[in-house]
């Protein structure tokens, strides 16, 4: 018996419901992205390995799916008894599939600079790939959704990026979105006012897994690498803070008095909460959480995450200001800032909240049932003038029992259904069912042509 099919675990398959409701989504993405003046690029699946490795930390590397050099991989490989899994892995994979779209997008800015106008905004939605463990909204292929403003280091940047989730969000009907805010440059301060400045990187970590372990949990991860028990006690008011999020950033403010970049870090983030203050925001709650760390190596500024309060779902967005992530290759002195929508997140919300409107059917409107060849011809030339009027139409295949092309329409949904038999052909009056209460009606071809599609 042959083997039943899968798929890698992982990754999915979508029914054409599925991709209508999705279609639905990106539709609604990138309506804000267009309205906001983004230009969307594309970038290859794969990028050279050299591209991707070194840039999203040692964790971050190890979920990237390398992908084996093809040909005779191993003849150009060096193995003895000192060669080890990454060592060999490194040997034969020149190349891997893109761990996210920013890094790729740092590589097209440098390849391009002299054709881009900077600032540039661009947009992006596409795969990516992490070879993460799957669970509920956590997949090893996804969408990401990228808006990013490059070539300016401008806070209006940081405010109109958390404008456009606030008018995404909005457009699809998901309310209660908690935007959380933090700078890495208050956590470098808050490292250098607790004596720990070269353990900045363990720190941002170990406070990036806050949300999955709990409080407890990362004190001892703290500890375990090297952080001094006076320093977490200095360190531990930041996990009570309460208050508004300028109330909280004014206490925090004393704190850092005393550090340069701490201070900036606070002034830059006051500046885009009272500005957001200013001009209101309609579905979106902004949040300053100090213990937001976002593990990704290359925020150097503000950092964003995006969290739907009625769904327990995790992040359905975020990112951050990088400022001089092109320099890796090449091109100093580019700051930019970026922000992703966590596409497959958000269509479990819309689901889970049934927030995904009834009429995302893209079917055809009308079904010519197939009488035989003779009927089918002539219904065939009737379907390309329907077509040419934008109304959505389609012939059954084969001349097969009425009863079978009816349940067929059925479960398709068609909303009516052309009958064009011997008669039809010699009076030019065709019979039009009505799939939902099941009259039907006669009429002529221009009749049903210049039919409103909302009444098919």
């Amino acid at each position: 018996m042959a083997k039943s099919p899968s798929i890698p675990k992982g990754t999915r398959d979508f029914s054409p419901t599925e991709m209508r409701k999705r279609s639905y989504v990106f539709s609604k993405i990138r309506e804000a992205f267009e309205k906001y003046g983004f230009e969307e690029i594309s970038t290859p699946a794969m990028e050279n390995i050299d591209t991707l490795t070194g840039k999203y930390g040692d964790e971050g590397d190890q979920l990237i799916f390398k992908v084996i050099n093809s040909g005779d991989y191993l003849s150009k490989a060096s193995i003895d008894s000192s060669t080890t899994s990454k060592s060999l892995s490194n040997q034969i994979s020149e190349k891997a599939l893109r761990y996210d779209l920013t890094i790729p997008f740092a590589r097209y800015v440098v390849q391009n600079r002299n054709d881009i106008t900077f600032p540039f905004r661009r947009c992006q939605i596409q795969n990516v790939w992490r070879a993460d463990r799957p669970q509920k909204g956590r997949f090893r292929e996804f969408y990401q959704c990228d808006a990013d403003i490059i070539g300016t280091d401008s806070l209006i940047a940081e405010i109109e990026l958390i404008q456009l989730y606030d008018d995404v969000f909005e457009s699809l009907g998901l309310k209660n979105i908690t935007v959380k805010v933090n700078n890495r440059k208050i956590l470098s301060g808050l490292t250098e006012v607790i004596g720990e400045s070269d353990k900045f990187r363990e720190i941002t970590i170990a406070l990036d897994k806050l949300d999955k372990i709990g409080v407890d949990k990362v004190k001892i991860e703290l500890l375990a690498k090297g952080i001094s028990q006076e320093a977490l006690q200095k360190l531990d008011f930041i996990f009570s803070m309460e208050g508004q999020a300028i109330e909280k950033l004014n206490q925090l403010k004393a704190v850092l008095v005393d550090s340069k970049v701490g201070s900036e870090g606070i002034n830059e983030l006051s500046y885009i909460i009272e500005n957001l203050g200013d001009l209101g925001t309609k579905v979106v709650n902004l949040d300053f959480d100090v213990t937001l760390a976002r593990g990704l190596d290359y925020y150097t500024g503000a950092i964003i995450e995006v969290i739907s309060d009625d769904v327990q779902i995790g992040s359905i967005g975020g990112g951050g200001r990088y400022d001089d992530l092109t320099a890796n290759f090449g091109l100093s002195g580019i700051s930019g800032v970026g922000v992703s929508f966590g596409f497959d997140r958000i269509c479990i919300a819309l689901e889970e909240l049934s927030l995904f409107p009834q009429n995302t059917s893209q079917n055809p409107e009308l079904l010519f049932v197939n009488f035989g060849d003779k009927e089918s011809k002539y219904c065939l030339k009737l379907l390309k003038q329907l077509r040419d009027e934008g109304i959505k139409s389609e012939l059954y295949p084969k001349a097969d029992k009425l009863k079978k092309q009816m349940q067929y329409a059925n479960k398709k949904g068609f909303k009516k259904v052309v009958l064009v038999g011997e008669s039809e052909l010699k009076s030019k009056i065709l019979t039009v069912k009505n799939m939902f209460d099941g009259s039907q009606k006669n009429m002529t071809f221009e009749e049903l042509k210049t039919l409103k599609i909302k009444k098919l």
